[in-house]
């Protein structure tokens, strides 16, 4: 009883609001405004899920019926992203899902939590990369260079009709090199940078919604839900296509579109008003880029076919549509191509980000090596956990091909939010004085919501999806019992912190 009572001993919210005020030497800088959140939202979640993943969920899950997809997994990050909200009011914290599940779960789920961001975070930013060395290979046919196939994707993907192999990604790698050096560089210069980015390519997502609407074909969207059968793509996987099935699937496809509201509640700490500017920035970069998602869904399905999106389209999709069917407007898609590789950069930037942040709350807690809270002497950054972080994302973009990465951070970040809804209640019921000043309405009913709507597109995802989710989560497990519960500080004083 006194080990299973340690392992869901939870952290105290008196003393974790008390360490935040630490902004001496030892403490993040805060010194990001409620804009600056908003765009670091929109930085993460207009991206490879937008450009690359709808596609994909258009060719292998759901046709034209993607849009319902969409709507779906936006919903479901509304009702995370209140519980969010709400969270980061009270608890202004680096660590994200990982804090809030501490504080209320208890340590062995805030682990499983930490240890499933990882998931989202940095596999997410090698689902980017992988994205990113696609488009990259775009912008140099139109310089006449080009980097070799078995150079540019993973020894588990081929050259359809050639046999050829890919060895490493190296472009996907050399990306994850440079974003992680902007980071041990400083918060506030990536965000800088970042704010550059987002502006230009909602600029260029919002001018392919409006050129492309006059090229929609109505044949594409016809029928715009396609009865329910199966398809299997030439690597021999196959999924529910059309029906419900079909568009719970593509729900849990490109719900990684929307990873990046919930990056914003990993800068917490680094905010200058957190209990007013993180319920902006979460849900401010949710509802703006919900709206375009819809659009350019309804947009890209049109434009082009399904058969497309299997074949000559799988690669660079937006591009290759704004090619084949938009007569006149080469430029548009030159243009789009380099938009989107800038775009793509400010993602991973975003991930890597807080993937960063997460292992900071960890390893200041003893969950994992204090190394990974070691701040850097000058910059202020935790440039140890950026290293191993670059490390780690390189072995995913370089050797493992972006469809599973993809599908492994979609399961990884709706497992979070289902913990985060159930969290919000649980701290309602157990903690209802604390001061909140972002309080969502009917908190049981919301939280339920998310919990269904998110398990759905699990449940969506597949079995091998499942089984991927728990072989991760066991690993995690055994780095739990191995180090993290014998170091944890709350362990080591036995009581809380």
């Amino acid at each position: 009883m006194r080990v299973a009572g340690s392992l869901f001993r939870t952290k105290s919210i008196d003393a974790l609001l008390a360490d935040s005020q630490d902004a001496g030497e030892g403490g993040l800088k805060r010194t990001l405004g409620s804009f600056a959140l908003v765009a670091l939202g929109i930085g993460a979640i207009i991206g490879a899920g937008l450009f690359v993943r709808t596609a994909a969920a258009i060719a292998e899950r759901a046709g034209p019926s993607v849009v319902y997809a969409f709507i779906l997994a936006g919903v479901g990050c509304a009702f995370a992203g209140l519980c969010y909200a709400e969270f980061a009011s009270i608890i202004p914290i680096a660590g994200s899902a990982y804090t809030y599940s501490y504080v209320t779960m208890g340590e062995l789920l805030a682990w499983i939590i930490g240890w499933d961001l990882v998931l989202e975070y940095a596999v997410g930013a090698a689902t980017v990369a992988i994205a990113w060395s696609e488009y990259f290979n775009k912008v140099l046919e139109y310089v006449g260079l080009h980097v070799p196939y078995q150079w540019s994707h993973s020894p588990f993907e081929t050259m359809q009709g050639t046999g050829l192999h890919g060895v490493v990604n190296i472009p996907a790698i050399f990306i994850l090199f440079l974003m992680s050096a902007l980071l041990v560089r400083g918060t506030q210069e990536s965000a800088w940078v970042n704010n550059l980015i987002v502006i230009t390519k909602v600029a260029i997502v919002i001018m392919v919604i409006a050129i492309g609407w006059g090229f929609i074909n109505p044949v594409n969207h016809t029928p715009f839900i396609p009865a329910a059968t199966t398809y299997t793509t030439h690597e021999g996987v196959t999924h529910a296509y059309g029906g419900i099935m079909g568009i719970l699937g593509a729900a849990g496809v490109v719900f990684f579109a929307f990873i990046g509201f919930d990056a914003v509640s990993t800068a917490a700490q680094e905010a200058k008003n957190p209990s007013r500017d993180m319920p902006i920035g979460i849900l401010g970069s949710l509802v703006v880029c919900t709206i375009l998602y819809v659009l350019f869904s309804y947009v890209l399905s049109g434009v082009a076919t399904v058969e497309d999106f299997r074949t000559a389209g799988k690669e660079a999709s937006v591009t290759f549509a704004i090619a084949k069917y938009m007569t006149g407007y080469a430029w548009l898609g030159k243009l789009v191509t380099i938009a989107i590789l800038a775009g793509f950069s400010s993602v991973i930037l975003v991930m890597l980000l807080g993937q960063s942040r997460v292992f900071y709350s960890m390893s200041r807690d003893g969950l994992v090596p204090k190394m990974f809270s070691d701040l850097h002497p000058r910059f202020k950054t935790p440039y140890k956990s950026n290293m191993l972080f670059f490390f780690f994302t390189a072995i995913f973009g370089g050797f493992i091909p972006g469809d599973i990465v993809g599908e492994m951070t979609s399961i990884g970040t709706l497992f979070a939010f289902i913990l985060v809804c159930a969290g919000v209640w649980i701290l309602r019921v157990r903690r209802p004085e604390l001061p909140r000043a972002f309080r969502v309405r009917a908190v049981p009913v919301v939280a339920t919501l998310g919990i269904v709507v998110c398990g759905s597109m699990i449940y969506g995802l597949g079995k091998l999806n499942w089984i991927r989710l728990a072989v991760w989560l066991a690993i995690g497990l055994v780095f739990y019992f191995g180090y993290g519960r014998t170091h944890s500080r709350i362990h080591a004083t036995g009581s809380q912190k």
